[in-house]
Protein backbone atom coordinates (compact mmCIF):
# COMPACT_ATOMS: atom_id res chain seq x y z
CA UNK A 1 0.00 0.00 0.00
CA UNK A 2 2.86 2.45 0.66
CA UNK A 3 5.06 2.13 -2.33
CA UNK A 4 1.09 3.03 -4.28
CA UNK A 5 0.82 5.66 -2.66
CA UNK A 6 4.31 6.83 -2.88
CA UNK A 7 4.19 6.17 -6.91
CA UNK A 8 0.70 7.73 -6.98
CA UNK A 9 2.42 10.99 -5.06
CA UNK A 10 5.39 10.73 -7.54
CA UNK A 11 2.97 10.72 -11.01
CA UNK A 12 0.81 13.47 -9.20
CA UNK A 13 4.32 15.81 -8.94
CA UNK A 14 5.36 14.69 -12.73
CA UNK A 15 1.83 15.68 -14.07
CA UNK A 16 2.20 19.04 -11.88
CA UNK A 17 5.48 19.98 -12.98
CA UNK A 18 4.64 18.93 -16.63
CA UNK A 19 1.80 21.53 -16.70
CA UNK A 20 3.61 24.29 -15.01
CA UNK A 21 6.22 23.46 -17.33
CA UNK A 22 3.96 24.13 -20.39
CA UNK A 23 2.67 26.83 -19.33
CA UNK A 24 5.58 28.69 -18.47
CA UNK A 25 7.10 27.60 -22.05
CA UNK A 26 3.94 29.37 -23.33
CA UNK A 27 4.78 32.54 -21.86
CA UNK A 28 8.11 32.21 -22.64
CA UNK A 29 7.92 31.32 -26.35
CA UNK A 30 7.53 35.48 -26.90
CA UNK A 31 9.70 36.86 -25.00
CA UNK A 32 13.17 34.12 -25.68
CA UNK A 33 14.44 33.94 -29.56
CA UNK A 34 17.19 33.25 -31.46
CA UNK A 35 20.08 35.59 -32.64
CA UNK A 36 23.08 35.16 -34.73
CA UNK A 37 23.10 32.98 -37.98
CA UNK A 38 25.65 30.51 -40.05
CA UNK A 39 28.77 32.55 -39.47
CA UNK A 40 28.50 33.93 -36.52
CA UNK A 41 30.61 33.29 -33.75
CA UNK A 42 28.49 33.94 -30.52
CA UNK A 43 25.12 32.30 -31.27
CA UNK A 44 21.68 32.12 -29.34
CA UNK A 45 19.12 29.16 -30.21
CA UNK A 46 16.08 28.60 -29.01
CA UNK A 47 13.14 25.97 -29.86
CA UNK A 48 9.71 26.32 -28.01
CA UNK A 49 7.19 24.16 -29.19
CA UNK A 50 9.43 23.83 -32.67
CA UNK A 51 12.24 22.35 -33.71
CA UNK A 52 15.67 24.29 -35.03
CA UNK A 53 18.05 23.24 -37.46
CA UNK A 54 21.37 25.49 -37.80
CA UNK A 55 24.82 24.62 -39.63
CA UNK A 56 27.24 26.77 -38.81
CA UNK A 57 30.23 28.19 -40.86
CA UNK A 58 31.56 30.50 -37.62
CA UNK A 59 35.36 31.54 -38.68
CA UNK A 60 35.65 31.37 -34.48
CA UNK A 61 33.40 30.17 -32.50
CA UNK A 62 33.50 31.18 -29.05
CA UNK A 63 29.44 30.98 -27.29
CA UNK A 64 26.38 29.65 -27.58
CA UNK A 65 23.56 29.27 -26.12
CA UNK A 66 20.67 26.46 -27.09
CA UNK A 67 17.39 26.35 -25.29
CA UNK A 68 15.04 23.29 -26.04
CA UNK A 69 11.38 23.74 -23.87
CA UNK A 70 9.25 20.76 -25.68
CA UNK A 71 11.33 21.04 -28.96
CA UNK A 72 14.41 19.98 -30.58
CA UNK A 73 16.78 20.33 -33.03
CA UNK A 74 20.05 20.46 -34.34
CA UNK A 75 23.66 22.42 -34.43
CA UNK A 76 25.93 21.37 -36.86
CA UNK A 77 29.49 22.23 -36.20
CA UNK A 78 31.35 20.54 -38.51
CA UNK A 79 32.12 23.37 -41.15
CA UNK A 80 32.50 25.73 -38.44
CA UNK A 81 36.09 27.03 -36.41
CA UNK A 82 36.50 27.03 -32.77
CA UNK A 83 38.17 30.27 -31.20
CA UNK A 84 41.88 29.16 -30.56
CA UNK A 85 41.08 29.58 -26.71
CA UNK A 86 38.01 27.48 -27.11
CA UNK A 87 34.27 27.23 -27.34
CA UNK A 88 31.33 27.23 -24.64
CA UNK A 89 27.69 26.31 -24.94
CA UNK A 90 25.63 27.32 -22.43
CA UNK A 91 22.54 23.82 -22.85
CA UNK A 92 19.19 23.92 -21.47
CA UNK A 93 16.98 21.37 -22.42
CA UNK A 94 13.74 21.18 -20.46
CA UNK A 95 11.16 17.90 -21.99
CA UNK A 96 12.56 18.51 -25.16
CA UNK A 97 16.52 17.71 -26.34
CA UNK A 98 18.94 18.45 -29.20
CA UNK A 99 22.10 17.21 -31.31
CA UNK A 100 25.25 18.62 -31.21
CA UNK A 101 27.19 17.27 -34.56
CA UNK A 102 31.15 18.00 -34.05
CA UNK A 103 33.75 17.30 -36.09
CA UNK A 104 35.35 13.67 -35.22
CA UNK A 105 38.66 15.05 -33.88
CA UNK A 106 37.54 18.05 -31.30
CA UNK A 107 37.80 17.48 -27.42
CA UNK A 108 34.21 17.92 -25.89
CA UNK A 109 33.70 18.02 -22.42
CA UNK A 110 30.45 18.03 -20.53
CA UNK A 111 29.53 19.72 -17.11
CA UNK A 112 26.01 19.19 -16.80
CA UNK A 113 22.74 18.16 -14.30
CA UNK A 114 20.79 15.69 -15.89
CA UNK A 115 17.30 14.84 -14.40
CA UNK A 116 15.64 11.91 -15.84
CA UNK A 117 17.42 13.14 -18.75
CA UNK A 118 21.42 13.66 -19.63
CA UNK A 119 24.13 14.61 -22.28
CA UNK A 120 25.17 11.85 -24.43
CA UNK A 121 28.66 11.77 -26.24
CA UNK A 122 28.03 8.63 -29.17
CA UNK A 123 31.56 9.73 -31.08
CA UNK A 124 34.80 7.32 -31.68
CA UNK A 125 36.97 8.53 -29.38
CA UNK A 126 39.41 6.94 -30.93
CA UNK A 127 39.64 10.09 -33.47
CA UNK A 128 39.89 12.92 -30.85
CA UNK A 129 42.64 15.01 -31.04
CA UNK A 130 44.31 15.24 -27.32
CA UNK A 131 45.54 18.63 -28.92
CA UNK A 132 42.46 19.87 -30.75
CA UNK A 133 40.08 22.52 -30.14
CA UNK A 134 38.49 22.22 -26.74
CA UNK A 135 34.53 22.78 -26.75
CA UNK A 136 32.95 22.55 -23.48
CA UNK A 137 29.36 21.90 -22.64
CA UNK A 138 27.37 23.58 -19.69
CA UNK A 139 23.90 22.84 -18.58
CA UNK A 140 21.44 21.17 -17.36
CA UNK A 141 18.74 18.52 -18.64
CA UNK A 142 14.93 18.12 -17.33
CA UNK A 143 13.10 15.57 -18.97
CA UNK A 144 15.16 15.90 -22.13
CA UNK A 145 18.22 15.23 -24.08
CA UNK A 146 21.23 16.61 -25.24
CA UNK A 147 23.15 14.28 -28.15
CA UNK A 148 26.90 14.55 -29.17
CA UNK A 149 27.68 13.00 -32.66
CA UNK A 150 30.27 13.19 -35.54
CA UNK A 151 27.97 12.19 -38.00
CA UNK A 152 24.35 13.12 -39.58
CA UNK A 153 23.59 11.50 -41.79
CA UNK A 154 20.03 12.49 -42.21
CA UNK A 155 21.22 15.99 -42.56
CA UNK A 156 23.70 14.96 -45.22
CA UNK A 157 20.76 13.46 -47.28
CA UNK A 158 18.64 16.77 -47.04
CA UNK A 159 22.18 19.13 -47.86
CA UNK A 160 22.50 16.84 -50.94
CA UNK A 161 18.75 16.99 -51.73
CA UNK A 162 19.06 21.08 -51.91
CA UNK A 163 22.11 20.97 -53.91
CA UNK A 164 21.94 21.35 -57.61
CA UNK A 165 22.25 18.48 -59.84
CA UNK A 166 25.35 18.50 -61.91
CA UNK A 167 25.00 19.34 -65.47
CA UNK A 168 27.11 17.61 -67.58
CA UNK A 169 29.67 19.44 -69.44
CA UNK A 170 29.57 19.65 -73.28
CA UNK A 171 32.32 17.66 -74.98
Amino acid sequence: MRLIALLRTFFVLTLIVSIASALAAIVARGRMTSHGGPADDELDLVAIFEGMELASTAPALRRASVTTWYGGGSLDLRDATLDPAGAEIAARAVFGGFRLVVPPTWRVETHGIGIFGGFGDARNRGLVDPEGPLLTIKGFVLFGGVGIVSEAPDLDRAEAAEAPEAVPLPA
